[in-house]
C-alpha cells in the first residue's frame, strides 16, 4: 500500500488526544509526530518530511484554519481538520481554506485512519511535484500568484482575486508544469471526498473560468492547453519568489 509508513503530524492542544491518536496511528503502521500548537507545528514542518497533517481547528493562539491556509499555500501538504463543531458552514470554510477532509469530534480512530489512507491515496495518484516549495509567491508567464491571499498580479500591477476552486486548480498546475493531468486527478485533488457539498461545477467549467483570468484569448489558450482524450497541460515555466 503506497501510504504505508507515511509520516503524519497530529496537531491538537489537548495532550490526551495527541497521545491517543499517536499511539493508535503508530500501531497501524504510520510514523507520527505531534504538536500542541500552530507554532510548534510550523517548526516541525521545517524540520521533518511530513506527508499529512491531522489538525484541530480550535486552538489557543493561531487556529487550525489559519495554519491550514498557510500550509496549503506554501507546501501543499494534505490536511484533515478536526473540530467539535458540526455546522455545515464550518465544514465548508474548512474545505475552502484547502483542507482535504473534515472529521467532527468525537470520532472513531478507525474512521480517521480510513480517512488518512484515502487522502494519501488521492495525493499519491498525482505525479511528484516538479518544483521545490520554498515560498508562497510564484511567477509564471506574465503573472505572479500570491498564495495566502489567493490573488494574481499581472504585468499591469492589477490584482485579480481567485476563488477557492480556481486557486486550488492553479496550484496543482504550478506544481506540475509540462505534465498532462487527467480530469480525475484534478477533480480528486481539488475536491476530495466531500466535493459536491462545496464545488458543484465540473473540472471543465473551472478550467474555463481560470482561462478567462489567465489567457489573453481564452478560446485559444496558451497556458492551459487541452490534451484531447487525456486532460490538461500547463505550459508555462514556474519560478518561486
Amino acid at each position: 500500500m503506497a501510504e504505508a509508513g507515511a509520516h503524519v503530524l497530529v496537531v491538537d492542544d489537548h495532550r490526551d488526544i495527541r497521545d491517543a491518536l499517536s499511539r493508535y496511528l503508530q500501531s497501524n503502521g504510520l510514523r507520527v509526530s505531534t504538536a500542541e500548537s500552530a507554532a510548534a507545528a510550523r517548526r516541525l514542518l521545517k524540520e521533518r518530511d511530513i506527508e499529512l497533517i491531522v489538525l484541530d481547528i480550535m486552538m489557543p493562539g493561531e487556529d487550525g484554519l489559519s495554519l491550514c491556509r498557510s500550509v496549503r499555500a506554501g507546501r501543499g501538504v494534505p490536511v484533515i481538520l478536526l473540530s467539535a463543531r458540526v455546522e455545515e458552514l464550518d465544514r465548508i470554510v474548512g474545505l475552502e481554506v484547502g483542507a482535504d477532509d473534515y472529521v467532527t469530534k468525537p470520532f472513531s480512530p478507525r474512521e480517521l485512519l480510513a480517512r488518512i489512507h484515502a487522502v494519501l491515496r488521492r495525493t499519491n495518484e498525482l505525479p511528484p511535484s516538479q518544483r521545490p516549495r520554498t515560498g508562497t509567491r510564484v511567477r509564471f508567464a506574465e503573472w505572479v500568484l500570491n498564495g495566502p491571499e489567493r490573488t494574481l498580479v499581472g504585468k499591469n500591477g492589477i490584482a485579480i482575486s481567485l476563488s477557492s476552486a480556481e486557486h486550488g486548480l492553479l496550484a496543482i498546475f504550478l506544481d506540475h508544469p509540462h505534465v498532462v493531468l487527467t480530469r480525475d486527478q484534478l477533480l480528486e485533488r481539488i475536491k476530495g471526498r466531500d466535493a459536491d457539498a462545496v464545488f458543484d461545477r465540473s473540472i471543465d467549467t473551472q478550467i474555463s473560468r481560470l482561462r478567462r483570468k489567465l489567457e489573453e484569448d481564452p478560446r485559444n489558450p496558451k497556458l492551459i492547453k487541452t490534451a484531447w482524450g487525456s486532460g490538461y497541460l500547463f505550459t508555462a515555466e514556474v519560478e518561486e519568489l
